[in-house]
C-alpha cells in the first residue's frame, strides 16, 4: 500500500517484522492537496510488547516529537475481519480522523466472506475502502476518501467503542485537568503506560499519584476493555458481515500446510528448497558471470595496448577498470539470490520457516521469530538486526543481535564465489549436483550452525526471568508477484552497485596509491639494484623487469602494510596481499574482490593485462615456488570470512540498538577470535 501510494521501492514480506521504523514518502492526494505518508511497523493492538510495536504506538499516542499524525490509514485484512478490527475501534477512539482501507477481498469472497461496507463504514464511523494494492486497484477511491476525510466533506457519523468512563472516571478526568484536549481513550494509555513517555520526573510522579489515589488497575482495565471491545465487534460484525463456518472454508492454504509443515516432510523439503536455492545461485549465474569477465579482460587489453605508457593509464586500467570488474562480475549472483528469497517472502513459505524451525531455535536460547532477522542476515546484517525488535523477550532479541552477524551475508557471496571458483573444481555428482554449490550451501550451513552453537553458549551467560512465547500468523499462500521480483533484483543490484561500488571503487583507487608508491629511500634501492642486475645479465631482462615490479609493490606503502601483519596471519596460510585485503574489507566486506584486483593488477605486463582476476590469483606463487591459493589456503580463507566480523556499519547499528559500546566490543572479540581458530584447524588439517 505504502508504495502504491508514493511510488517507491521499499520492502515488503508476508511474515511480522519487516517494517521496524519509520517510512517516510510523499504522494498527491488530488491537484490540491500534497501529503506526506508515513508507513509504521505493523500492529494489532495499542498495547505493545516488541521494539516495533513501540514505534507505533508513540506516534498514535502523540508521544513521538518528530511526527504528529493528522490522519491514519488503516490498512485491515478482509479476510480477518474481527481481529483487525480491535486495533481499528481502538484508533478510532482516539480520536484521530481515519480511513480504512480493506484489503484481502478477493481471499475474503473465496472464503465465503461477504462484507456489506456501506454498513461496515456506518458501524464504525469511518470511510471503508476497498482496495488491492498488488495490482494498484482502489487507489484513486483511497485518495479521495482520504480528501474528503481531511476536509470534513463526507465523514460517517462518529463512534465509541468504549464508555472510557465506566472503566475509570476519577483518574481519567485527573489526567485532563493537566492534558485539556486528551480523548478520553487516551488518557486511559497515558494511566497505563506514563513510565514509557518522554516526561520529566515532576509530571510523571504527578500521574502516579493519581493511579494511586484511584487505585487505578491497568491490568482490570485492559482486560475490561478488550471485553467491552470484543461485544461490539461481534454486534458490527453480525450487522455487516457473513461468515462461512469453518467446516465450508477448508482453505487451500491447510491444505499445502499438511505437507509443507509435517513434522518428517516439511523439514526434508525445507532442506531441499535451501539446496536449490545456493545451486541456482551457480547454475544460472555461471554464464553471465563469465561473459562480464571477458568483457573487462577484453577491455583491459585493448586499454593496455592502445593507450600511453603513462602514470594515469596505468590508474586507469588498474585501479578504475579493475575494481569495476571486481564490482560488476557478482551482480548476477546477488540479483538470483534476491529474487528467490523474494520468491520465498511472496508466496508466505518463508513465515513457515519460522514455524518449522522454533522447536530447534528454543533448544539453543532463542525462538522461531529469531529465524526472520538470521534469513534477512543472508541479505544484509544491518537491517535484519534492526528487525529483531519485533521478538518481544529482551535475552532472545540480545542472543539474535549478537549471532545474526554469523549468517553469511550478500556481501561475502563475492568473496566465497572468486575463492571457491579457485579452489574448488567444477564437477558435477550424478549429473546435477554442482560440487562448487555443494561447497557455498555448506559454508551458509556452517554460518548458521555456529551461530546455533554461539547462542546456546552464550545463553548461560545472559540471564534472564521474563518467559517467552511464539505466536505467528502464518499467511495465506500466494503466487509471486513478478514485478514485485524482479523490481527487487534491480534494486538490490543497484544498491551493490552504488553503495558498496563506491567504497570498493574508492579503495581501489586508495590501492593503486599505496601499491605504486613508498617511502623514497626503500624506492631507490629497489630501482638501483634492479639497474645493476639489467646491466649484469641483459639478456634476462623480461624475468628481471617482472622481479622489479613485484619488488615495488612489496617495498609500496601497501607492501609494507601488507608484511607488517604477515607473521600475525601466516598460520592461517596467508600472505602480505590477503593481509591487505583482510584490512580493507573491514569497512565492507566485498572491498575483498576490488582489493584483489587492484594488487594483482598493479606491476602486471602487457600480456597478462587481459587475464581474468581469477587467472591472476590461480598464477599467484609464494617465495617457495608453490602456489598461493591452494586448497588449504582457500578453504581455511572461505571458514575466516563465515566467522569474521568484517562490518563497520554491523557494529555501528548493533551499538544503537543495544545502547551500549558493550555489546558489539564482546561481538567483534568473539567472532575474530572465532573466525581465527577455525580457519588455523582448516588449515592444518587440508595442508
Amino acid at each position: 500500500m505504502f508504495n502504491a501510494l508514493t511510488g517507491l521501492n521499499q520492502q515488503v514480506g508476508n511474515f511480522p517484522g519487516v517494517t521496524v521504523d519509520k517510512k517516510t514518502g510523499y504522494t498527491r492526494i488530488s491537484e490540491q492537496l500534497e501529503a506526506t505518508l508515513i508507513d509504521l511497523p505493523g500492529t494489532y493492538s495499542l498495547y505493545p510488547r516488541r521494539a516495533d510495536e513501540w514505534v507505533s504506538y508513540k506516534v498514535l499516542l502523540n508521544q513521538d516529537k518528530t511526527i504528529k499524525p493528522e490522519m491514519v490509514v488503516l490498512v485491515a485484512d478482509a479476510s480477518n475481519l474481527k481481529r483487525n478490527l480491535l486495533f481499528c475501534s481502538q484508533i478510532i477512539d482516539l480520536k484521530i480522523p481515519v480511513v480504512v482501507a480493506l484489503s484481502m477481498m478477493d481471499l475474503a469472497k473465496k472464503n465465503g466472506t461477504q462484507i456489506d461496507i456501506e454498513g461496515l463504514e456506518k458501524e464504525l464511523g469511518v470511510m471503508v475502502v476497498t482496495v488491492n494494492p498488488r495490482k494498484d486497484k482502489g487507489i484513486p477511491q483511497l485518495k479521495k476518501a482520504i480528501e474528503q476525510t481531511i476536509k470534513q466533506t463526507k465523514r460517517p457519523t462518529p463512534k465509541d467503542f468504549i464508555d472510557s468512563m465506566q472503566l475509570a472516571a476519577v483518574p481519567v478526568k485527573a489526567i485532563q485537568q493537566i492534558f485539556p484536549s486528551l480523548p478520553d481513550y487516551a488518557a486511559i494509555h497515558y494511566l497505563i503506560n506514563h513510565e514509557n513517555f518522554d516526561f520529566d520526573a515532576q509530571m510523571q510522579d504527578r500521574i502516579e499519584q493519581i493511579e494511586i489515589d484511584a487505585a487505578f488497575n491497568p491490568t482490570k482495565t485492559q482486560a475490561e476493555e478488550i471485553l467491552q471491545r470484543y461485544g461490539h465487534i461481534k454486534q458490527i460484525m453480525q450487522q455487516s458481515v457473513v461468515e462461512t463456518t469453518p467446516q465450508q472454508r477448508a482453505m487451500q492454504t491447510e491444505k499445502i500446510d499438511t505437507i509443507l509443515l509435517h513434522r518428517k516432510w516439511g523439514y526434508a523439503i525445507l532442506l531441499i528448497v535451501l539446496f536449490l536455492l545456493f545451486q541456482s545461485v551457480f547454475w544460472v549465474a555461471h554464464y553471465p558471470m563469465d561473459g562480464i569477465e571477458w568483457v573487462f579482460g577484453k577491455l583491459g587489453g585493448w586499454l593496455t595496448h592502445n593507450l600511453p605508457i603513462v602514470w594515469w593509464s596505468d590508474l586507469l586500467i588498474n585501479g578504475v577498470v579493475a575494481g569495476l570488474s571486481g564490482i560488476m562480475v557478482f551482480i548476477p549472483q546477488i540479483m538470483i539470490l534476491f529474487g528467490l528469497i523474494t520468491l520465498l517472502e511472496d508466496t508466505g513459505y518463508m513465515a513457515r520457516i519460522s514455524f518449522l524451525t522454533d522447536k530447534l531455535m528454543r533448544k539453543v536460547g532463542l525462538n522461531g521469530k529469531s529465524v526472520m532477522p538470521m534469513i534477512s542476515g543472508f541479505a544484509c546484517a544491518v537491517p535484519a538486526i534492526m528487525s529483531a525488535r519485533n521478538i518481544e523477550n529482551k535475552k532472545e532479541r540480545l542472543l539474535t543481535i549478537l549471532i545474526t552477524p554469523l549468517m553469511s551475508c550478500s556481501a561475502r557471496l563475492p568473496v566465497y564465489t572468486i575463492l571457491i571458483a579457485l579452489v574448488i573444481p567444477s564437477k558435477l555428482y550424478l549429473g546435477f549436483l554442482s560440487l562448487q554449490g555443494l561447497v557455498m550451501m555448506f559454508l551458509y550451513f556452517f554460518g548458521t550452525a555456529m551461530a546455533m552453537a554461539v547462542s546456546w553458549i552464550m545463553k548461560w551467560f545472559i540471564q534472564s526471568t521474563e518467559r517467552s512465547f511464539f505466536i505467528l500468523e502464518l499467511p495465506v499462500y500466494r503466487g509471486p508477484r513478478w514485478k514485485n521480483v524482479i523490481t527487487t533484483m534491480i534494486e538490490k543490484a543497484k544498491i551493490f552497485i552504488l553503495d558498496a561500488g563506491k567504497i570498493i571503487m574508492v579503495i581501489s583507487l586508495l590501492l593503486w596509491a599505496l601499491s605504486n608508491y613508498g617511502p623514497k629511500e626503500a624506492m631507490q634501492k629497489v630501482t638501483a639494484e634492479h639497474e645493476a642486475l639489467i646491466q649484469q645479465h641483459p639478456e634476462q631482462k623480461d624475468e628481471l623487469n617482472k622481479n622489479y615490479k613485484t619488488a615495488l609493490l612489496q617495498h609500496s606503502y601497501a607492501g609494507t602494510l601488507g608484511k607488517a601483519i604477515e607473521p600475525i596471519i601466516r598460520p592461517l596460510g596467508y600472505d602480505w596481499k590477503i593481509g591487505i585485503a583482510l584490512i580493507t574489507s573491514f569497512a565492507a566486506r566485498e572491498v575483498f574482490v576490488g582489493t584483489m584486483a587492484t594488487l594483482y593488477s598493479v606491476g602486471e605486463d602487457a600480456t597478462e593485462s587481459s587475464n581474468t582476476l581469477r587467472q591472476k590469483m590461480t598464477a599467484a606463487k609464494r617465495a617457495d615456488g608453490s602456489s598461493v591459493y591452494d586448497l588449504a589456503t582457500g578453504l581455511s580463507l572461505m571458514i575466516f570470512y563465515v566467522l569474521a566480523m568484517q562490518c563497520m556499519s554491523t557494529l555501528a547499528v548493533v551499538k544503537r540498538e543495544t545502547r551500549s559500546w558493550k555489546w558489539p566490543f564482546i561481538q567483534l572479540c568473539y567472532m575474530t577470535g572465532l573466525a581465527y581458530l577455525m580457519s588455523w584447524l582448516v588449515y592444518q588439517l587440508f595442508k
